[in-house]
């Protein structure tokens, strides 16, 4: 089977090469930013290692040779599933490689908001040594921690600030927690109740149609008045106007964002404006050790795929 990387910006493929290398293949690095790339390049390829580049409807049908997508990471946005099943190509992802690292900055967001770390390192870089500044702060024990969806990641920082004694309730339509797996410390709730009780809303959900600008103004404005907000998932969950308002009018105390609707976030996007949103370059999943697995596994699972056995990430389901 042909292999080729149809994009990746990292700054070396080394850890890929050599485990394709190792099982006889040479895949070639391309450059690939469009669908009109995808279908120039890819008509003699068989499995195509993923970043960026839009893999739809129109570019899965003009490749009919082509029968693996791996992509280097978990969302897969830019692969349209449907797609893919009609047209009988596998897509996988890696779902695993960095939830810790994911789960521990939404952590580390979510202590930084609630006692207010920015703020108060500004007033004393600005020669103001006062916590009164800082008033009011709560005891961890004291708020509620409310998360949305409950998967992988969503479970291990509910596991953290759990350990740390927040409240933790949550809500995911295809996740109950259980004594069985150990989460029955979550308390399962209704989104309605969860914006009503939560001291801090953070987000674990994917991107969906029914998912995106799931936080809009009505959420926010059902949320308790003085609640932070992290997102560590996708950006276009959060309806940025909304949650700037929400912000400049205090409602929404201070937000944490990995990541944002349109990545960087525009110079002109009203969230510059707020002093109490923290934003980070979407790397929450970054740390060196996550940064290796990742290429193992994508090359791995190509592997597998190409030898005929059975891989371990299916995101589709092919018949």
């Amino acid at each position: 089977m042909n292999i080729v990387f149809s994009d990746l910006d990292h700054a070396d493929h080394d850890i890929e090469r050599d485990i394709l290398a190792s099982a006889g293949f040479d895949a070639p690095m391309l450059a690939c930013r469009s669908e009109q790339d995808l279908v120039d390049q890819l008509t003699d390829v068989d499995i195509a290692l993923n970043q960026y580049a839009p893999f739809t409807r129109r570019v899965l049908e003009a490749l009919p040779r082509l029968k693996l997508i791996v992509r280097y990471g978990v969302g897969v946005n830019n692969v349209d599933l449907e797609a893919a099943t009609d047209a009988g190509v596998q897509v996988c992802n890696v779902p695993d490689y960095g939830m810790n690292e994911v789960s521990d900055h939404a952590l580390a967001l979510t202590l930084a908001l609630t006692r207010k770390l920015v703020p108060m390192n500004l007033a004393c870089h600005q020669g103001r040594w006062d916590y009164v500044e800082a008033i009011p702060l709560r005891r961890q024990s004291t708020q509620t921690v409310g998360l949305i969806g409950l998967g992988r990641i969503g479970r291990l920082y509910a596991r953290k600030v759990n350990a740390l004694g927040f409240r933790v309730i949550g809500y995911d339509a295809f996740y109950r927690p259980s004594a069985e797996d150990g989460t029955d410390y979550i308390e399962a709730v209704e989104l309605d109740s969860l914006y009503g009780r939560a001291d801090v809303v953070a987000v674990f959900c994917p991107l969906t149609e029914d998912t995106r600008h799931l936080i809009d103004a009505g959420a926010l404005a059902a949320m308790k008045p003085g609640v932070f907000l992290v997102n560590t998932s996708r950006g276009g969950i959060v309806d940025e106007v909304a949650l700037a308002e929400a912000l400049a009018s205090g409602h929404v105390a201070g937000a944490g964002l990995d990541t944002t609707e349109r990545e960087p976030l525009e110079p002109d996007s009203p969230l510059w404006a707020q002093p109490s949103c923290l934003i980070t370059p979407h790397m929450a999943w970054y740390s060196e050790d996550a940064a290796a697995e990742l290429k193992r596994k994508v090359a791995e699972e190509a592997v597998r795929f190409a030898r005929g056995e059975a891989v371990y990430w299916a995101v589709n389901r092919l018949a």
